[in-house]
């Protein structure tokens, strides 16, 4: 069965925001919205101290507690692994907001543009009225993952199909692929290194893996 899960190389990530801005213009998110992050975390005492930068956002996660919370079933996990939400479902209720332990999920209630009231010519092109009022996150560009099903093309192999910060990602930090498929660059990146995954203690098995060593 398929999983899709990404790896970040945390050796390699060079704090450049370029994935944050390649998911933004991908998604087209209201001002102030981020789907996907860079944290710049400080650590140590000087005169040795150490910056990381860290990629989050949704975690695409083997048990999402934002699912078991909808009281609409508006949040799904699919079955190749990605939290999908269904706008059309979604009440705002809020509840998966606060359910998910990464921060990974927004509302919006009312229209925001980058300049006041109107919007640009390309913020009115690809507006969605669907998704005001309701919860939106990460999907890891679920569009162009299903359009693989269609083209026969690989979700991290064909760039077509592979998530937009991982295409941008200048470093080659960011993989995306099947790890239940062994000869996909995600499984062999993890057999080959040393990793691990956001507040995995809570059991809530997250999709997203940060390399932080050799084995």
């Amino acid at each position: 069965m398929t999983r899709y899960v990404m790896s970040i190389d945390l050796r390699r990530c060079v704090g450049c925001q370029t994935c944050t801005a390649a998911c933004k213009g991908a998604n087209a998110t209201p001002p102030g919205i981020q789907w996907r992050r860079v944290l710049d975390i400080e650590t140590g005492e000087f005169p040795d101290v150490r910056r990381t930068f860290l990629p989050v956002a949704c975690m695409h996660c083997a048990n999402p507690p934002c699912e078991a919370v909808c009281p609409t079933r508006a949040t799904t996990k699919r079955a190749d692994g990605l939290v999908a939400i269904d706008y059309d479902l979604c009440i705002g209720c809020a509840n998966c907001v606060m359910a998910c332990p990464y921060d990974a999920r927004s509302i919006v209630h009312e229209s925001h543009f980058a300049y006041g009231d109107t919007p640009m010519a390309s913020e009115a092109k690809r507006f969605d009225p669907d998704r005001i009022g309701v919860s939106m996150k990460c999907t890891f560009c679920v569009d162009r993952i299903d359009l693989a099903a269609i083209t026969g093309q690989v979700p991290g192999v064909d760039p077509e199909v592979t998530p937009a910060c991982v295409n941008s990602c200048i470093s080659g930090a960011m993989q995306f692929g099947d790890i239940e498929d062994p000869q996909s660059s995600v499984s062999r990146l993890l057999k080959e290194t040393q990793h691990y995954r956001m507040h995995e203690e809570l059991g809530t098995e997250p999709g997203v893996y940060y390399i932080w060593d050799q084995s």
